[in-house]
């Protein structure tokens, strides 16, 4: 076994690896960004290189750098986790050549599988059926030929980026070259290949294990069919699609698709499935790296993958056959991400003020966060993962659903409240999923108007606030009177804003502590935890900060959200396409912002002329910031 390993990762599965190697006694080597310079995984390796500024490409993307940071502190070998490097085959040809272990498959057997073409000339002559299709350059033909609807997906890359579905074959072409574009824009090569769509179909992917002697094992499936723009948000394990008989034959199928490309170490197949007909399975791709999803394998087969790309990097053979592995139970995995499902899933981000994740009790959290933790707008918006186990997976569900009630990150909006909502619809309870199930029902889950007890609790808080101090001195000018320069207000409550600004006048009762508040409206008791102006249940989380309409008026801040563009998330302004006194149209593009791998252009929201520009290329925002306002014509004109 390795003395040292470098982790070339960083947040949850830099955690989640360095807890293994804590365990088998082995020394850890964290690597951080300026960003990350105080990180949770930081504070828990044993020894932490700083690798350079914020961008990835200067920090965890700099193969020099990393391979720097090994030399420098002894490691013999790195585990790259998931993401960043962790499927780049020349960073594992560059390991290799520092005379360090790469924790993962061998080089080639990365770029046979990174390259989904490839991949699927290869697992087919092993035998292993694959999604009828066609490739660069018979693109169009092959379309034509398979018949509507078809899937265009980039050669290149993963995680869903550039694919699009074509039902209509009269615009191929168009559709053709924006996928080109995309995939141009996400992995610098357009190359194309096309895929007989299968609708409503489910995501199953099969776990391989592989030694360097040739011994090749599966352990079991896993269901990721709850996606959300072709990103995976549950996973489960084992799937209720699968019969033994279906269960043994994919898992045979993975197999010989490990073998066909001399993989070794952790991997996962993956298939596409059609619900009415589970035999029918097709292989998609196969991710050469440790998966989001490993730990509900881990629960259902009590093995440590991690612990086992350590031991067969470091030359153990496998501990059985396939005879040897036994599923028992049900685990499902929820992703928590820094994202706003009111806001359409646009990234969030901020300071995380009040931070519980539970553990214990068949329910585990991994994760890379603390109180205290800065989430910014520069890398993936995966927090951490709530996963639960149980007997059946009606228990698995209820604990999740409980575990996600539980779970508290005030300062940051996530997805819990949502995952939660989702894990109790009536389809996902009964295991009818497929790959575009979210896609239908995610406005039935997403909690858009703010309960009246959100607002109280506020105001609560607010109260406790202005409690006269122990020498019975009260700030005359913080007191909710109503009392204005020149008069009375209408009323003795709070204006406050959670959305949209509301005057709200307190009216139930209230306790309040350091860290939560109970609001008793109507003979009913609601409880919230509470940090700063944030306060959170169920894994809902509202910011419910002070609104002046006074100030609003005098500096203009009321126009925001008409004639004002705001930033709709935290990130960085990338591209101004404007000049103060241009000319624009309605639904002209102006600017984009940047955050967590993801762009949004922001728009002009009617004809006008560009009255303030706040920001330049390059300029960080907060969410909601004013990047700039839109005088109308008719403003302009008087």
């Amino acid at each position: 076994m390795f003395d040292t390993v470098l982790v070339a990762n960083r947040g949850e599965i830099a955690v989640r690896v360095i807890r293994t190697l804590r365990a088998l006694g082995v020394r850890s080597v964290a690597v951080f960004s300026d960003a990350d310079a105080d990180a949770r995984h930081v504070r828990e390796a044993d020894t932490a290189v700083r690798l350079g500024p914020a961008p990835a490409s200067e920090s965890y993307l700099s193969a020099e750098r990393l391979l720097e940071a090994a030399a420098r502190t002894g490691a013999r070998a790195v585990h790259p986790g998931y993401g960043f490097l962790a499927e780049n085959a020349a960073f594992a040809r560059a390991c290799a050549d520092a005379g360090l272990v790469f924790i993962g498959p061998p080089a080639d057997a990365i770029a046979l599988m990174g390259d989904k073409i490839r991949a699927k000339e290869t697992v087919e002559a092993a035998g292993v059926p694959v999604v009828p299709g066609g490739r660069d350059p018979e693109l169009v033909e092959a379309a034509r030929a398979l018949g509507a609807p078809v899937l265009l997906k980039p050669s290149a890359g993963g995680g869903g980026k550039g694919m699009r579905l074509v039902r209509d074959l009269t615009v191929l072409e168009e559709e053709i070259a924006a996928a080109r574009r995309e995939a141009r824009t996400s992995f610098g090569d357009d190359t194309l290949l096309v895929e007989r769509w299968v609708d409503r179909p489910r995501h199953i992917e099969i776990q391989v294990l592989a030694d360097g002697h040739g011994n090749v094992i599966h352990l079991g499936e896993r269901e990721c069919s709850l996606q959300r723009r072709h990103q995976k948000i549950i996973e489960e394990a084992p799937s209720v699609l699968l019969d033994e008989d279906t269960r043994a034959s994919m898992g045979e199928a993975a197999v010989e698709a490990a073998r066909s490309c001399g993989y070794r170490g952790a991997g996962t197949v993956e298939f596409i499935v059609p619900g009415d007909d589970p035999s029918s399975y097709h292989f998609m791709e196969m991710n050469t790296r440790l998966q989001v999803e490993h730990p509900v394998t881990e629960l259902v087969t009590g093995l440590d993958l991690v612990e086992w790309q350590l031991r067969v990097a470091a030359g153990e053979r496998l501990p059985y056959g396939q005879e040897g592995v036994r599923l028992t139970g049900h685990a499902i995995e929820a992703r928590v991400c820094a994202e706003d499902p009111a806001r359409g899933f646009l990234p969030s981000g901020g300071t995380v003020l009040r931070l519980n994740e539970p553990q214990g009790d068949g329910v585990r959290t991994d994760s890379g966060l603390s109180e205290g933790t800065e989430v910014g707008s520069l890398y993936d918006p995966m927090l951490s993962k709530v996963i639960a186990y149980g007997p059946d997976r009606a228990t698995a569900l209820r604990k999740l659903r409980a575990a996600l009630a539980e779970t508290v990150t005030l300062g940051v909006q996530t997805n819990a409240g949502f995952l939660r909502r989702l894990l109790a619809h009536p389809a996902v309870v009964a295991g009818e999923l497929d790959t575009g199930l979210v896609e239908r029902v995610v406005a039935d889950l997403v909690a858009t108007d703010v309960p009246e007890e959100v607002f109280e609790a506020a105001a609560a808080v607010r109260l406790e606030a202005l409690r006269p101090r122990a020498d019975g001195w009260t700030d005359p000018f913080s007191v909710p009177s109503g009392w204005r320069m020149g008069g009375l207000g209408k009323d003795l409550g709070f204006h406050l804003r959670v959305q949209e600004p509301v005057e709200y006048v307190p009216r139930g009762t209230h306790i309040v502590s350091d860290d939560r508040v109970s609001v008793t409206l109507d003979g009913v008791r609601h409880t919230f935890h509470r940090a700063g102006d944030w306060v959170g249940r169920d894994g809902d989380a509202w910011q419910v900060r002070d609104h002046d309409p006074v100030a609003a008026a005098l500096t203009g801040a009321g126009r925001v959200g008409g004639d004002s563009l705001t930033a709709p998330m935290p990130g960085t302004v990338t591209v101004v396409k404007v000049a103060v006194g241009d000319e624009v149209t309605t639904g002209q593009s102006l600017l984009v912002v940047e955050a967590m791998k993801m762009e949004h252009v922001i728009s002009a929201p009617h004809a006008g002329t560009v009255a303030e520009l706040d920001v330049t290329p390059g300029t960080t925002v907060a969410m909601d910031q004013v990047l700039a306002v839109i005088a109308p014509h008719e403003e302009v004109a008087q």
